[in-house]
């Protein structure tokens, strides 16, 4: 554990700050009516506001007549199901429960007041699904599924395989787009029928493709995975026959990569140069003991190297701990002098916490990183 001398005083203040720096720099939510100006496209609001009259029509699928004999007014006035009554419930909490495009929603509902109405009344029987009926053949603001553009030409690989089931249909579902197919990450081609660069095929039959990413070690195409299937190599790597690809140890050269008073660890592809530990003067790896030679100031120990002012803290350290024991005994003795077997319990208790305390130094990282942190490591 490294000594810091940084005080709640700082810590405080680097926290305001900080936080003063992110508030700054943060984005500012919208604010709700804002949310509610929100405007969508044509096919995007015709869908915000039949959702929000489908939550309508579950929010009243088990309510009924107010009030005197239901039986009677539903055998006279018809079944509370397609009532007008249950209707003009549905309408006043139309659109209320909308967060973004409220306004606009409720614009829309006002304008196609009379044709959700025929649908209602007219309709339900013919024409179950009110989105189909309203959105796509009444208002012409969508297009059915898995087509496109203001004809609602169907996307490519309708019915079943839209753009080869690896991409989207640009435009899907509404009356915008060009039916294009925006590929799936690793594949490519007007119907994503192909493996794009870096992805190889590691599966095909007349239904399906299926791309999978080359290993890092490739530099754009493979034949299959792993390293050997590589057709050249990227920075890092190297080709060898019949191994293909293999990892570079810039670490064999650490002069070269890593100068100065640093050490260099390989990872794939590359390597990471880190600082020696203030008691080095050049190293092989991180930590006191892994010197080369020692800084000026530093002398080796038992293979570390240390400093003679930190070790002699640690001395004074050691004798100030057991100058507070010996104090604790003394102390103990004189304020029950005059009972001794309670001096003797008391003086037993302080004699085993002595012991524990000792053996925990002894057995612990408290030992460890007081003797080769705390004394080796900067402070």
């Amino acid at each position: 554990m490294r000594r810091t001398n940084v005080s709640h005083f700082h810590l405080l203040i680097l926290f305001v700050l900080l936080n003063t720096f992110i508030c700054v720099n943060c984005t500012k939510s919208p604010s709700s009516e804002e949310l509610k100006a929100q405007k969508f496209p044509p096919c995007a609001a015709c869908k915000v506001l039949i959702n929000s009259f489908k939550k309508g029509i579950e929010r009243t699928s088990r309510e009924k007549f107010d009030g005197g004999d239901s039986a009677w007014e539903e055998d006279k006035l018809g079944s509370y199901s397609k009532s007008e009554t249950r209707l003009i419930e549905i309408q006043e909490h139309l659109c209320k429960e909308v967060e973004r495009g409220e306004t606009q929603c409720h614009a829309l509902a006002e304008e196609l007041e009379n044709t959700i109405e025929d649908w209602w009344f007219n309709h339900q029987q013919t024409h179950p699904d009110i989105y189909d009926y309203i959105c796509i053949q009444q208002t012409e603001r969508c297009c059915p599924k898995d087509h496109f553009g203001p004809h609602c030409l169907p996307c490519p690989g309708f019915p079943d395989k839209i753009c080869n089931s690896n991409g989207k249909c640009k435009g899907a579902g509404t009356r915008k787009g060009s039916g294009g197919c925006v590929c799936d990450k690793g594949y490519e081609g007007d119907n994503c029928s192909e493996c794009a660069s870096g992805f190889y095929e590691s599966y095909k039959d007349e239904n399906k493709l299926l791309c999978s990413q080359c290993h890092i070690a490739c530099d754009g195409a493979c034949k299959g995975a792993g390293p050997k299937s590589c057709e050249k190599c990227t920075k890092g790597w190297q080709m060898l026959e019949e191994q293909g690809c293999i990892d570079i140890d810039e670490c064999m050269k650490s002069d070269k990569y890593c100068p100065g008073n640093q050490f260099c660890i390989n990872k794939e592809g590359g390597y990471t140069c880190l600082s020696c530990d203030k008691a080095c003067k050049g190293c092989t790896g991180d930590g006191p003991d892994m010197c080369l030679k020692c800084a000026e100031d530093y002398y080796k120990k038992d293979n570390l190297c240390i400093s003679s002012d930190l070790l002699g803290r640690k001395q004074q350290e050691n004798i100030a701990r057991y100058a507070t024991y010996f104090g604790l005994c003394v102390a103990t003795c004189i304020i029950f002098q005059r009972n001794i077997y309670i001096a003797s319990v008391i003086g037993l208790l302080v004699g085993i916490y002595i012991s524990v305390s000792e053996y925990m130094i002894a057995h612990s990282n408290i030992q460890d990183t007081t003797a080769n942190v705390d004394i080796l490591s900067p402070t």
